[in-house]
Formats: structure tokens, sequence, C-alpha cells
């Protein structure tokens, strides 16, 4: 009885004594609210063009991981504010672009009864193509930013460690400088990008997912929603779902969030819209999308081991539907 009270005591003092246990993976927690947000604008010469960007800064002013977003058609730097705040107080540096010619001044400037039509127009695949450059420029840009001591970014950017993001046309744009493969031509990947997020993604519009998809070589995150559709390129929940069977396997993952519209993975309901918003859709959306991140850009294990295991789906509600390949 006395040999086992001196080995129960012995225990607790070794346990007492030696380092503390890793607190459990949260994707969802912040360690401060502070955060800075700063506007710029590229300026690109070569195309007579400019490109307004939004960075969301992490507190801590030292190198961090770059994560690139791409708004949909009719878009904003401004907009999906909510992934930049959280991503910025998680140690990344978020950018987000403006894309002219398919952005909000689009359908700001027509009539009211022209802003659809003109949407449709603004769809375009010139704009398709100057949205690409707008990526790489960007890229350009702030690697040479981060070298200027004069700059407010200079030494603020890990550009060794970059994501890419995007919704909808966004989302489009990020499967083509991310790995997409084109039915002609050699595409627009840009190999400095490690890890990539669609959210509402898009099947090829000519040609076999397989071969659009299958030669993707970096961690793709796909999420969409079971009312997922678009009225400009007729869209549907279905094709959305043809993206992720044509990807190879290896950090590929999918989301289809239940009853979830166009316009969940944005800040406001969009016309047309009938079902109220479902607040978890962005908790979901938000945990899923740090994990992938931290475990793809910081080489996070206990983000890796979150995502591949069964705490992904604990932010999730029972009709959603998540994989991994």
């Amino acid at each position: 009885m006395i040999l086992r009270l001196l080995t129960c005591l012995t225990l607790l003092a070794l346990t007492s004594t030696s380092a503390p246990l890793r607190a459990e993976y949260d994707p969802l927690k912040v360690d401060s609210t502070t955060r800075e947000t700063q506007d710029f604008t590229i300026a690109d010469s070569t195309r007579s063009r400019e490109i307004p960007i939004r960075v969301y800064l992490p507190k801590e002013p030292k190198p961090a991981p770059v994560i690139l977003f791409s708004h949909g058609l009719g878009g904003a730097r401004t907009n999906n504010a909510y992934l930049g705040q959280h991503w910025a107080q998680r140690g990344y540096i978020a950018v987000f672009l403006q894309h002219a010619g398919s952005d909000e001044n689009v359908w700001r400037e027509a009539r009211l009864g022209e802003r659809l039509s003109t949407l449709r127009e603004a769809a375009s695949p010139k704009n398709f193509l100057l949205r690409n450059e707008d990526v790489r420029v960007t890229l350009d840009q702030l690697d040479q930013w981060n070298t200027d001591k004069t700059h407010p970014l200079s030494g603020r950017l890990d550009l060794k460690h970059v994501g890419m993001s995007g919704h909808s046309f966004g989302a489009v744009t990020t499967q083509s400088v991310s790995g997409q493969t084109p039915v002609i031509g050699k595409g627009f990947t840009d190999d400095r990008i490690r890890a990539a997020v669609m959210m509402s993604p898009s099947g090829p519009r000519r040609g076999d997912p397989q071969k659009a998809f299958g030669g993707v070589k970096i961690p793709w995150l796909l999420l969409t929603g079971t009312e997922d559709d678009s009225p400009i390129g007729d869209t549907t929940p279905e094709s959305r779902l043809e993206v992720f069977p044509g990807l190879p396997p290896g950090g590929k993952y999918e989301l289809v969030l239940n009853g979830a519209q166009h316009s969940a993975f944005s800040e406001r309901a969009l016309p047309g819209d009938m079902k109220k918003r479902n607040p978890n859709h962005h908790r979901a959306i938000l945990a899923l999308t740090t994990a992938f991140w931290d475990a793809y850009l910081k080489d996070d294990a206990a983000a890796k081991a979150w995502l591949d295991g069964p705490d992904a789906k604990s932010v999730l509600e029972k009709e959603d539907r998540w994989q991994r390949k």
C-alpha cells in the first residue's frame, strides 16, 4: 500500500514538472482582435491598368504567409471582409484584389434595368485573361514592395508561402492560376502559389474535368452549397461538383453546405435570394479555410490532423457534406 502511494506521488511530481501539453487545435480561436487594414493601388504600366488592393495585416510586424483573394463578378476589394479579418487575426497577410472591368463599377455605372446584361457582358474571356494577369502582377509588385525599405509592407511578406483564393468569378480565376489545364494553350499556373481555396468553383466550360483538373499539383479546398447556382453563366449546383472528382488525390478537400446559396460565401444576400442566411455557414467557412491554410502554408501538423480527422465535422451541421482525398 505504501509502495503504491509512493509510486502515485512520483508520477504526480513528474507530471507537474514536465512541459505543459499543447492546447487543442482550434481554427476559430484568435489571439487578438487587433489588426491593421491598408489600401494600395498597383500601377501596371505595361497594360495601362491599375489594380486596387486592400491588405489585412496581423498585429505582429513580422514576415507572415500571404493569401490573395479574388472577388466575384461585380465585386470589390472591400468584399468578404470577414475572411480577411479572421485570416489576419490568425497571422496571415490577406491581400484582396479588385479587377477593373469585372468589378462593382460595372453595375454601379449602368442603368437599373441594364445591370444584369452589363454583368453578363463583363463575364467575358477578355476579363478572365485580365484577372489572371492581375494575380501575376500583384505577386510581382508585392515582391518589390517587400524589399523596398520605404514601403509600409517592407519585410512583412513571406512570399515563399502564398495561398490563392476567390469566390465565383474569383474562384474561376483561382483555379486558372493554381493548376487548371486549359483546353488550348499552356495556361496561367503561377508556381509561387502553394495552396488554393475556391468558393463556388466551376467545372470547365469545355472538355473533360479529368483533363482540366487532373494535373493540379498543389492542395485545393473547394467550398460550395446545395443551392449554389448563378443567373450568369448558367452555373448549377451540380456543375460546381464536377471539379472535385477530376482532382488527383493528395491534399484535396470539398465542402458542400446544405441549403447554402451563392451568397453564402459573401456578407450579404443577393437579389433573388429566397432563403434566410444560416449563420453557421460563415463559422464553417472560417474554420475549414483557416485549418487548410495552417496545414499547407504554415506546415502545422495539428491543423492537418484536425482537417483530416473527425474534428473537421465538428463545425458542420448534420446535412453538410465533407470529403477529402
